[in-house]
């Protein structure tokens, strides 16, 4: 949306100078490749993100300022020059500028970031994951295929929607469980003085252990310590991980955990 927006915003720039009383030869014929970028044509078009739109209204329309700053400062890039400048007027081109803007301007921008931290304090973490599923879309567009494009969806396939459906079903409903089983192996911890996202990464560990049989320990242990290790403390993925090895053979002592 952000670069549809972008796109909307500098071309109405472009027209405005055009219609200036005393717009320069430059103004008056202006390079259009930028507003006419094909890529965003697609994008603007495409069924999945009108269906979007219409589940979900997300509009920049209250971020006038912030669209004509940040349209300024993508105009002035190198990477707009050279976009601009480039004999390659393709298809694949516009798709390109698109790519590198997002990795070099739109996820990088300041502004943008506090922006989207003042909207949501998540948007923090959420970010560098949203840009790689943007990538991932554009990357997937073809020219051949004209309008009926897709958005990348945000589960991979139904088995995967499910998992996580039933894994964050299942920590509901036993997290008083899982979280007095973490208590009493927290070796001279109260729980209130531990990170309480460790204890969430815990509790969800717990339910993979119980309720998915085919996703071997090992497999779960690295997971949720390096979860812990990207959204709690520094010191969280030394912690978890001590703590849900030591539980881990306990399950195994007890039977209750079988798997390898």
């Amino acid at each position: 949306t952000l670069m549809v927006e972008l796109t909307d915003t500098q071309a109405a720039r472009v027209e405005a100078a055009r219609m200036k009383f005393l717009a320069t030869p430059e103004e008056k014929n202006p390079n259009m490749r930028f507003v006419n970028n094909r890529f965003i044509e697609q994008l603007r078009n495409c069924d999945d993100y009108k269906d979007y739109h219409e589940k979900k209204p997300v509009t920049w329309t209250n971020e006038p300022e912030f669209l004509r700053d940040f349209s300024e400062r993508i105009v002035k890039s190198e990477l707009y020059k050279e976009y601009m400048d480039s004999s390659d007027d393709s298809y694949e081109n516009d798709c390109e500028f698109w790519k590198k803007a997002l990795r070099a301007l739109i996820c990088t921008d300041e502004e943008l970031t506090e922006l989207l931290e003042q909207k949501s304090l998540y948007w923090n973490d959420d970010l560098e994951i949203i840009t790689t599923f943007v990538l991932k879309t554009i990357k997937q567009f073809s020219e051949e295929n004209g309008g009926p494009q897709s958005l990348l969806p945000m589960f991979k396939d139904d088995d995967d929607a499910e998992f996580a459906k039933e894994l964050f079903r299942n920590t509901l409903i036993h997290g008083g469980e899982y979280r007095n089983y973490i208590e009493n192996f927290i070796k001279n911890w109260e729980i209130e003085r531990v990170a309480f996202m460790d204890i969430v990464i815990m509790m969800v560990a717990l339910s993979e252990f119980h309720r998915f049989p085919s996703i071997p320990t090992r497999v779960t242990l690295n997971e949720y310590i390096e979860l812990a290790k990207a959204y709690s403390t520094s010191k969280s993925g030394q912690f978890v991980n001590g703590v849900l090895n030591a539980i881990a053979d306990n399950l195994k002592k007890e039977g209750v955990l079988t798997k390898e």
